[in-house]
C-alpha cells in the first residue's frame, strides 16, 4: 500500500470494467458530439485534445443563426453532388472546421494537438488542420480522399484509424 493511503489493508478493490484507451475515450466523445449534427447526409463530430484535455469540439451543420439543413433540405442532394466532390456546395460547416473556429473564438491554441474525428477529413479540413499545427489525427471511419492522405503524410501528421 502506498504511503499516505487511506485504504486499510483489508479493503478490496472491486473488479472494474475494462477502461477504454485515451484514443477510444476521445473517439467516443467525438461520436457523442456528432449527435448534434443537423446534416442530412452524415453526422460528424470532432474533438481537439492536448495533454489529455479537451480544448474544443465541433460537429457539422449550418452556421450559427442559420436555418438547419434538416429544415430547408440539402443542396448537395438537390444537385445530386457525389460524396467527396464540390465541398463548397453546402450550407454546412464541417466538424473539424467548427472545432478550429471554436478554439480561435476563445483564444485557444491547438498547435501540437490531437484531433479525434468520427470520419476522415476532406482535403479542405486537412489543409486547415495542417495550418493549425495539429500533430496527430485519430479517426473512426476512413474516407477515400487520396489528396488528404498525401497531404497528411507530407505534413508529418500521425494518422490512426480506430474502431
Amino acid at each position: 500500500m502506498k504511503r499516505g493511503s487511506r485504504r486499510s489493508s483489508t479493503t478490496r478493490r472491486r473488479p472494474s470494467p475494462e477502461r477504454p484507451s485515451w484514443d477510444q475515450y476521445f473517439v467516443s466523445i467525438a461520436r457523442l458530439i456528432s449527435g448534434r449534427s443537423t446534416c442530412l447526409r452524415r453526422h460528424v463530430g470532432a474533438v481537439v485534445v492536448k495533454d489529455k484535455r479537451v480544448l474544443s469540439t465541433g460537429y457539422n451543420g449550418a452556421p450559427q443563426g442559420f436555418v438547419h439543413c434538416s429544415e430547408v433540405g440539402c443542396i448537395r442532394e438537390q444537385e445530386q453532388v457525389p460524396s467527396g466532390e464540390r465541398h463548397e456546395l453546402c450550407r454546412g460547416i464541417h466538424a473539424e472546421q467548427n472545432a478550429i473556429v471554436q478554439a480561435a473564438a476563445f483564444g485557444v491554441s491547438i498547435r501540437d494537438s490531437t484531433v479525434y474525428c468520427t470520419h476522415f477529413p476532406c482535403v479542405l479540413c486537412t489543409k486547415l488542420l495542417i495550418n493549425a499545427g495539429v500533430k496527430r489525427l485519430v479517426v473512426a471511419d476512413t474516407y477515400p480522399d487520396t489528396l488528404s492522405h498525401a497531404m497528411l503524410r507530407e505534413a508529418g501528421i500521425d494518422l490512426l484509424v480506430i474502431e
